[in-house]
């Protein structure tokens, strides 16, 4: 997959992208709603495994300087139904580069895929949920459920999901 928008590059992700992953996937705070930070062994298995192998994943580019600046879920869940998620290098954070490169891939998922349903979730209500919604993502009231995070507190996992008109 190869989708271009005003300022990214959105393409598969290829072996010499582990350093810059690892910049992403290696920062606790990018991390602290997810799992612990990846060492740089973990960062090139999962880039290979799941990325690589599996397509699980999507590369955020910079078209201004090459670099890698997000990781990217996008993956079909079930039958017309695709998962999104992000992680972005906390540098480029509140520069409206997830919301360009999810919109991009929600409106591919419905316009070229003809998807019925993108879906995400997360426990960070300060800065994912207000994304989802900027996304046009709703709250699946009926899908919430308990959870750890990574200091080992309760939280609750939030799904969120926009269909396709």
């Amino acid at each position: 997959m190869f989708i271009e928008t005003k300022r990214l590059v959105i393409r598969g992700f290829l072996p010499e992208d582990a350093a810059e992953l690892h910049e992403i996937l290696g920062d606790p705070e990018t991390m602290r709603y997810a799992e612990p930070a990846y060492d740089f062994e973990k960062a090139k298995e999962f880039l290979n495994s799941f990325c690589i192998a599996q397509n699980g994943a999507l590369a955020a580019v910079s078209r201004e300087s090459g670099k890698l600046i997000g990781y990217i879920l996008f993956k079909e869940y079930e039958k017309d139904v695709y998962e999104l998620g992000w992680f972005f290098n906390r540098a480029y954070w509140r520069q409206g580069y997830a919301y360009e490169a999810c919109k991009a891939l929600i409106d591919h998922a419905f316009e070229s895929l003809k998807s019925k349903m993108v879906f995400a979730e997360t426990i960070d209500v300060e800065k994912s949920i207000p994304l989802m919604r900027k996304l046009g993502m709703k709250p699946r009231e009926e899908l919430h459920s308990p959870t750890m995070d990574n200091e080992g507190n309760i939280a609750t996992l939030y799904y969120y999901s926009v269909e396709n008109k």
